[in-house]
């Protein structure tokens, strides 16, 4: 039993979930109207308010997902076309482009998430997505590396800020117990649009020949213009908040009266945090630095640089690794979907459990750890051994995806949403630090087997498994400090304690009587 569930049941208890009734919002929060802490619904009453943003917001979201994957990831499609061959590149120009996209990326998460934070999620996402549905699109006329590089550069400096955005968007709408499987169905889509994009390549890369074009300048002028047309549906389906979902898909707004009061009290009940802060109040420097100066964070950074590099490598050069150990294109292609599928479940499982226990750090140990033995294999094998190789490679980079996990690990541990913004995006852009390292590993000389580079996945998988267990212990000890505090004192100071709401804000995860979650 953790020490927070030993405390008497009958006093005044610290916990980020017994804090809604001494932490009212903001007068500035939007949903400020819709605050009633007598409020009372049923549980089917919330299961419909649910059902309803997991159809319209969720949806939506993940739509849009894909057509930022889509437009990301149809380049390890276009390898399978002779791509580096008639743009006259090697392997390690290869590498450098898929660099310079993920250096444009994590550049952009910060300007782009104070833009989203300041102007709204329903202008700011749609507006990405228009841009670098522009720039794919246009990817069909390149005929050189530095064209290539060029759009490499803005297709990752328009994709920059999306997930964080979307993953802020998302802790407005849902409780802590509901974000991860949501955003879980959220990377789903991820492997939906590996699935659906080797499918699409499986058919335009056939068009080679067509009009003297290649397959793949088919492949990224179709794919872009899907992604221009989801993000026109997008910019018309986007609600501005919770407490305000008219939009010109939906002019009458979700929610009946009641709905909109279940959809703001349920999440300021969760978390009373999110009422403190007006959705566009724009984020200052010192929010910045306090979410960089949270030592509690320091660990769950370092994993998101570390944690994803072990698997990264084998996801994209499967096609290629597939089609080097004698597969056609077409079957190469084909052949990366039992991947996606197979980490689409396990994602999905994953995280519902996590939820489902209220645990975090033990379910990402063991998606870390599933590689570890696979990698070793893989290192192992000997000879062409086609299917055996097949194997492996598709178990690797089937992983169970715990990025979901981590990403509301680090929400549901930031308190106010303010620092959550901030949080969010120092971690995806130390993820993306860690995908650049993660393509350099693979190199030229090393291939067809990256002897070299397995070597190197293995070490790091295992320095992030230890890294795992000492984040959890850490945050363990840490609420073990704030309790030895709180049980200290008495039941009239606990409560004069709770009240001191500019001290709560001021602190924020730091007061004692708020528990991290592991």
């Amino acid at each position: 039993m953790k020490p927070e569930q030993q405390m008497n049941e009958h006093a005044t208890q610290a916990g980020r979930e017994n804090l809604a009734e001494v932490v009212p919002p903001h007068e500035s929060y939007e949903g400020f109207r819709l605050w009633d802490p007598n409020a009372t619904w049923t549980a089917a009453e919330e299961k419909k308010v649910r059902w309803i943003i997991d159809l319209r917001l969720l949806t939506m979201l993940c739509f849009m997902f894909i057509g930022l994957q889509l437009d990301r990831g149809n380049l390890s499609n276009a390898l399978t076309d002779n791509f580096l061959a008639n743009l006259k590149l090697s392997t390690n120009d290869y590498n450098n482009g898929t660099s310079i996209q993920l250096v444009c990326f994590l550049a952009a998460e910060f300007p782009f998430q104070m833009l989203i934070k300041r102007y709204g999620f329903n202008r700011i996402l749609p507006g990405l997505m228009t841009c670098w549905g522009l720039v794919s699109t246009f990817q069909c006329f390149i005929t050189n590396r530095w064209s290539f590089y060029l759009t490499r550069a803005l297709i990752g400096t328009f994709e920059g800020g999306f997930i964080p955005g979307t993953i802020l968007c998302c802790t407005y709408y849902y409780t802590s117990t509901e974000l991860a499987i949501r955003l879980a169905v959220f990377w789903s889509t991820l492997n939906f649009a590996r699935i659906l994009s080797s499918l699409l390549a499986a058919g335009f890369l056939e068009m080679r020949g067509v009009a003297g074009w290649a397959g793949w300048r088919w492949l990224f002028m179709f794919e872009g213009l899907l992604t221009l047309f989801v993000a026109l549906i997008a910019f018309l389906a986007l609600p501005t908040s919770p407490s305000n979902t008219k939009t010109p898909f939906s002019p009458s707004g979700w929610f009946t009266p009641k709905q909109e009061v279940i959809a703001i009290n349920r999440v300021l009940r969760d978390d009373p945090a999110k009422g403190l802060t007006a959705l566009k109040e724009p984020l200052t420097w010192k929010d910045v630095k306090g979410g960089w100066c949270d030592k509690s964070m320091w660990g769950l950074y370092f994993l998101g640089l570390i944690a994803y590099i072990p698997a990264s490598p084998v996801q994209g050069y499967l096609s290629l690794t597939l089609k080097t150990i004698g597969f056609s294109t077409f079957d190469s292609n084909m052949l990366s979907i039992p991947s996606a599928a197979l980490q689409m479940v396990l994602m999905l499982g994953l995280a519902w459990s996590s939820d489902y226990f209220k645990e975090r750090a033990f379910h990402c140990f063991f998606g870390e750890f599933w590689c570890l033995p696979l990698l070793i294999a893989l290192q192992t094998l000997q000879g062409n051994q086609s299917w055996s190789r097949f194997t492996l490679t598709t178990m690797i980079a089937g992983y169970p995806y715990f990025h979901p996990l981590l990403s509301a690990w680090i929400s549901e541990n930031s308190f106010s949403i303010k620092k959550r913004a901030v949080t969010a995006a120092t971690y995806n852009v130390i993820v993306q630090i860690g995908s650049v390292i993660s393509s350099q590993i693979y190199r030229n000389d090393d291939k067809p087997r990256y002897h070299r580079g397995n070597k190197v996945l293995i070490s790091i998988c295992c320095g992030s498994l230890a890294v795992f267990l000492i984040q959890r212990f850490y945050l363990a000890y840490l609420n073990k400090q704030k309790l030895k505090v709180w049980n200290g004192m008495t039941e009239e100071e606990r409560i004069v304690y709770q009240g001191d709401l500019t001290a709560r804000e001021a602190d924020g995860n730091k007061r004692v009587d708020f528990l991290f979650k592991y």
